[in-house]
């Protein structure tokens, strides 16, 4: 057999299903082998495929996919998507052609062969393996490798294969394994020590709050949904976890983040006990600021990687290298004390600082952001997946305002931060959920930077509904050099030189349906028409290009020009006096 085929078939036996592909001379044999086994779906730009691919594993966990490039430019069109699935610890195999082995320079020069870049160089220090096979590998490295990107703590890897390596003719059974595949080791089994050293400290708090991160699997959280208000935790989680878990649940107490819910940052805040768990807790979880992370408690974290829990910040009092999702579940399992007087002051909390604050400014005839968040959030379905794109205000927005339901799946890639995130990863999610509607609200700026893959998802005929905040740029570029340099704006609009598209005439040339939304949208017989119907719509939401985004957490410039950053809890505006001494009375 032709080795191609051979790794095709290795493929489809590890669950493989969709292959998302840029075809090219050096990658044609596994574009050949991949097109009779798995449902292959050509993209314009190589990092829509990474992108893709990584949201199709992310909120499938029955099916697989990876991204099939070309080499040279089609490995550094993919560097992006490679960089955001390591920084989000997710499963992304990406294979990669190569020049034939007699035409590899072997970084002796800087190109021999035609297309030739080192590429194993370029992405080894974002993947979990950077693998030239050279030779061919025999079955059990070969799974050995492909299955450590999606084991333990997860991230890509990336296999470069040479021309003549893949069309090489090959015996299939020589190449078979002759032993169980070895792959990272697990997190050590559960302590039952150190699982009663937390419950022990839960018993004892009288403020515990958990805080549920991207490490705690939807299912576990599904499993465990009534055990879940049982416990009788407040419980907060990171914008990787926003999914876990429902707006309406009796526990749930908001997303705490430097964007994050004024209110729910300030309960984190007032906790004397946090329980960290499958969460790395970052900067942008825990703040610049992060020596006034938990000012008032102790920290519990449980992750998978040691390094993690040894990096020194923020201050943690336990660290358990563990698998969150037997920790969560053996924790239900356990009585954790008496704290329903701090339950009812975080409700009293939630209660005095709703989510869409009154102090922002939106011009006449655009729509609040905020409002149209709100409102698209209780107009969705509990069986809708939801992609927030991943930077700017349109992200923030977001993730602070929109409202989850039970069963919806919701995915960003907030780690790189990186415009141009949203659509390609949403055409994975809707790929991953061909019985489901895909919603994407992205800003204008970002969007552009990927705007073709608009043909992807029409020529599939995705059930994907397309909301652009139209404000004329980048909101969140825009807005820093407003509070920062005084208004001097450089391209961050049309206005400064940004070029955008007309956007209807757009939509019109890939024949996508398109309407402009604004204020009282909701009450619209067409948009409600138009969003319920099947196939792919784009949504024009009229933002005003002035637009405040508050709450935030703010910084300024100290007279040696580095940031200083406030803590969670001081986030801007300042609350008045009466209403901060209620609603931090513990601070």
């Amino acid at each position: 057999m032709r080795y191609s085929d051979v790794m095709a078939d290795w493929l489809k036996d590890m669950g493989f299903t969709h292959c998302f592909f840029v075809a090219g001379g050096n990658i044609m044999h596994m574009v050949a082998s991949a097109s009779k086994r798995f449902k292959c779906i050509p993209v314009v730009h190589e990092v829509a495929a990474g992108i893709a691919a990584e949201y199709f594993n992310e909120s499938n966990r029955t099916e697989r996919a990876f991204a099939l490039v070309t080499a040279g430019p089609g490995l550094t069109n993919i560097v992006t998507a490679i960089g955001g699935a390591w920084l989000e610890s997710r499963e992304l195999l990406v294979i990669g052609g190569q020049v034939k082995t007699d035409d590899l320079s072997r970084n002796t020069l800087r190109q021999k062969g035609i297309q030739e870049i080192a590429g194993v160089d370029i992405v080894r220090p974002i993947t979990r393996h950077s693998i030239l096979l050279d030779e061919v590998a025999d079955r059990q490295s070969f799974t050995r490798y492909v299955q450590d990107g999606a084991e333990g703590r997860k991230g890509p890897v990336f296999i470069e294969i040479p021309l003549d390596i893949q069309g090489r003719d090959v015996d299939p059974e020589k190449l078979s394994e002759v032993e169980p595949t070895i792959t990272e080791a697990a997190p050590p089994s559960l302590d039952d020590s150190a699982l009663l050293r937390i419950v022990e400290a839960i018993r004892a708090a009288k403020r515990p709050m958990l805080l549920l991160g991207g490490g705690v699997h939807r299912s576990t959280t599904e499993t465990l949904y009534d055990s879940l208000a049982d416990m009788g935790v407040p419980i907060t989680t990171t914008w990787n976890g926003a999914d876990r878990i429902g707006v309406d649940h009796p526990m749930y107490f908001g997303r705490p983040n430097t964007w994050g819910q004024r209110y729910s940052n300030l309960l984190l805040q007032q906790s004397d006990l946090i329980v960290a768990l499958g969460s790395r807790l970052g900067l942008q979880q825990t703040g610049f600021n992060w020596q006034q992370f938990a000012p008032k408690g102790r920290v519990v974290q449980v992750d998978c990687d040691a390094a993690e829990l040894e990096k020194g910040h923020p201050k943690v009092d336990i660290a358990w290298r563990a698998d969150a999702n037997i920790v969560l579940t053996s924790l239900s399992g356990h009585e954790l004390g008496d704290h329903s007087g701090w339950v009812e002051y975080c409700r009293l909390v939630r209660d005095k600082l709703p989510i869409v604050e009154q102090g922002n400014k939106t011009g006449e005839g655009y729509i609040s952001p905020y409002v149209f968040v709100q409102q698209l959030s209780h107009m969705s379905s509990a069986r809708d997946v939801v992609i927030p794109c991943s930077s700017g205000g349109a992200f923030t927005v977001m993730m602070q305002a929109f409202d989850q339901k039970r069963g919806q799946v919701i995915i960003s890639d907030k780690g790189l931060a990186s415009m141009g995130y949203g659509l390609s990863g949403a055409i994975g999610a809707a790929f991953a959920h061909p019985d489901r509607r895909v919603t994407l609200v992205e800003g204008d700026g970002g969007f552009a930077q990927n705007l073709q893959e608009l043909g992807t998802a029409a020529i599939n005929k995705l059930n994907l509904k397309i909301f652009i905040f139209e404000d004329g740029g980048y909101a969140s570029i825009r807005m820093t050099q407003r509070n920062y340099f005084g208004g001097h704006y450089v391209g961050c609009d049309r206005m400064t030189g940004l070029g955008l598209p007309n956007w209807e005439a757009l939509f019109a040339a890939y024949g996508i349906p398109c309407m402009r939304v604004g204020p009282g949208f909701e009450k619209d017989g067409d948009f409600s028409h138009l969003f319920n119907a099947s196939g792919v719509a784009g949504f024009l939401v009229a933002i005003d290009p002035e637009q405040t985004y508050f709450p935030k957490i703010t910084s300024r410039v100290t007279e040696t020009g580095s940031m200083e950053s406030n803590p969670l809890h001081r986030m801007t505006p300042d609350l008045d006096e009466e209403l901060y001494n209620t609603v931090g009375r513990y601070l």
